[in-house]
């Protein structure tokens, strides 16, 4: 699709705004459920710019069209909106403004700003409508003027919902309202509302196939003081799983009846909400006085029980076996195959498949081919991918969904010899990986804090890294969740604080723009360390299981601390995969798992 299409698109959402007196329209990446994957319907970003990161929002006015982005995106956006007449915002840069700000410089005074209510977090609209009060402009959240443009849009998705059954389902329905309860008392709330896709499928112990990736399904939940009502399409839901449900007291409603019971609370109710997860455009039909604070499935969720990780280790054996076949194909058809990034994510998805309990990818893959890898959040396309030839680094981002968990692993390879340049990167990120792994904290520590513990070695070398170093994985949910993130941009908050039990990403890396990029990544999970008169300590237990390749490192700048984590680590490896790879995979692993 060429890029005149979207400048074609931009001008007809132009032409609405002036026929509905709007100076400027905002479009996010978001849906009703502001989840971070978007079903076709609601990927309206997309459909205006072509550009198909994750993360951005669109600003349109009559002369001026842009996308905030963050660093993970700039050069892929730059990319993807060349020639579409749509500039590229370098969220976080110096010298550029936030959004609300550029609003304010460049709307006039008395000035209308649209921007569709429901996909609209409560917190957001507070936050700008006080910001653009102060120069009298408008926040109009009533229209979505894209979809006036948008005449094939995608109906809303359909697949059914299923039950996660034991044994990879660990906890009992029954027992995650009953916790959910106990936490609205203590906010002395009678009625919970949760928009948020991946705590509805956590509570109710159901998955769903509605967002690529993510195994969730379209739909609202109202608790009650003794009635739980889910709000989802009819026709997903079959008789067995409809009986299931009532078992536990939870009765399903049409989706399109969130309005009428959120209309047809009782008289003086009070209704929990998080309104960060929670859209203006739901909330403008609640009848009650709203309580504010982070849904408390969010922290229950995110601290995986004993049976859960024990399930998660199994899944990372299965996983790193299929990593296994995949990287001794790779090296022996190197050089006589025509191997592209394409292949690359074609091979590995056909060999974690081939693997027990395996789903689907748990996201898009990233392979990316030497400079290509200098984009964190690159995407090959049918249209525009690498071959993998000549010698450079490859950086593959992937994961699976499986019944027993979540995974996610980056990995950087050789191909052929590495120079002492790409050498010293990669072993930077290996020691910065290797410091927060071995990290020892009390329990309660902001997350964000540990995340000077894996830059230091890279800082060390004059570099950084624009995103985070960790965010939290859902179990056979989704792969980003919170609340806690290794991120020191991010806001220290007692939400983020680390508890036993959570999985979280561990992933520095290094960038060089035209170059080449490295990110190492396993999942950790916070166990128990000691317990000391200073109070309770933690530490992480590696779960991925995957060999790092140490024809990448510069062995002489490892320490004598490195060398033993890296020994070890390739010890657990080998012995754990051992038993479930065979032929060329166990010498691959063999090979790569030898002591330096």
């Amino acid at each position: 699709m060429g890029t005149s299409v979207f400048a074609e698109r931009i001008d007809a959402l132009r032409a609405v705004m002036a026929a509905s007196g709007v100076d400027a329209c905002v479009v996010p990446s978001s849906d009703p459920h502001l989840s971070e994957y978007l079903p076709p319907r609601w990927q309206t970003r997309q459909w205006l710019t072509g550009f198909r990161g994750s993360a951005g929002t669109l600003v349109v006015t009559p002369r001026f069209a842009g996308l905030w982005t963050d660093s993970r995106y700039w050069e892929q956006a730059d990319k993807s909106l060349d020639g579409t007449g749509i500039q590229t915002m370098r969220a976080g840069a110096a010298g550029v403004p936030g959004i609300v700000d550029w609003l304010l410089a460049n709307v006039a005074r008395g000035g209308r700003v649209s921007f569709d209510g429901q996909v609209l977090d409560v917190k957001s609209h507070r936050d700008w409508s006080a910001r653009l009060a102060t120069h009298d402009i408008g926040l109009l959240c009533d229209r979505d003027l894209p979809d006036q443009i948008w005449t094939d849009r995608p109906a809303p998705p359909s697949a059914a919902v299923y039950e996660h059954q034991p044994p990879f389902a660990c906890r009992k329905r029954s027992d995650n309202i009953a916790q959910v309860r106990d936490a609205m008392r203590a906010h002395e709330a009678g009625w919970h509302w949760i928009s948020s896709l991946d705590d509805i499928a956590w509570l109710l112990n159901l998955r769903g196939a509605d967002v690529r990736y993510n195994p969730v399904f379209m739909a609202h939940l109202l608790i009650g003081p003794d009635s739980v009502q889910l709000f989802v399409a009819p026709e997903k839901i079959s008789q067995a799983v409809r009986a299931a449900l009532a078992r536990d007291g939870v009765r399903v409603e049409p989706y399109d009846g969130a309005r009428e019971a959120l209309a047809g609370l009782p008289a003086g109710a009070s209704l929990l909400i998080d309104p960060v997860r929670t859209t203006v455009g739901v909330l403008q039909f609640a009848q009650a006085t709203l309580i504010e604070a982070m849904n408390p499935s969010q922290l229950l969720k995110s601290r995986k029980n004993a049976a859960e990780i024990e399930q998660v280790r199994r899944t990372m054996e299965q996983d790193g076996a299929a990593l296994c076949e995949f990287f001794a194909w790779f090296e022996t058809a190197l050089g006589k195959e025509r191997i592209t990034e394409l292949t690359v994510d074609e091979k590995l998805t056909a060999a974690r498949a081939r693997r027990a309990n395996f789903v689907c990818p748990s996201f898009a893959t990233i392979a990316a081919y030497n400079a290509n890898g200098a984009m964190p959040h690159y995407q090959a396309t049918k249209t525009s991918y690498a071959e993998i030839t000549g010698r450079g680094l490859l950086l593959i981002d992937s994961g699976g969904q499986y019944l027993g968990g979540t995974t996610d692993i980056t990995r950087v390879v050789a191909v052929g010899a590495v120079d002492a340049d790409r050498k010293r990167d990669y072993t930077a990120v290996l020691r910065g990986m290797i410091a927060l792994s071995q990290a020892v904290f009390p329990r309660g520590t902001a997350s964000p804090m540990l995340d000077t513990v894996a830059r230091m070695p890279i800082w060390q070398t004059g570099a950084d890294y624009g995103h985070g170093t960790g965010h939290g994985v859902g179990y056979f949910l989704n792969v980003h969740e919170g609340p806690q993130a290794i991120a020191y941009r991010a806001p220290v908050t007692p939400q983020r604080a680390m508890e036993p039990g959570m999985i979280t990403s561990n992933e520095p890396g290094l960038y060089r723009p035209g170059h080449w990029g490295i990110r190492i990544e396993n999942l950790v999970v916070n166990q128990p360390a000691r317990k000391t008169e200073f109070g309770e300590f933690l530490e992480f237990e590696t779960l991925t299981l995957c060999p790092i390749d140490t024809r990448c490192v510069d062995l002489e700048a490892l320490s004598i601390s490195d060398r033993t984590w890296l020994n070890g680590y390739h010890d657990e490896v080998r012995r754990r995969l051992l038993p479930l790879v065979a032929g060329a995979a166990r010498e691959w692993l063999l090979e790569r798992t030898r002591a330096v």
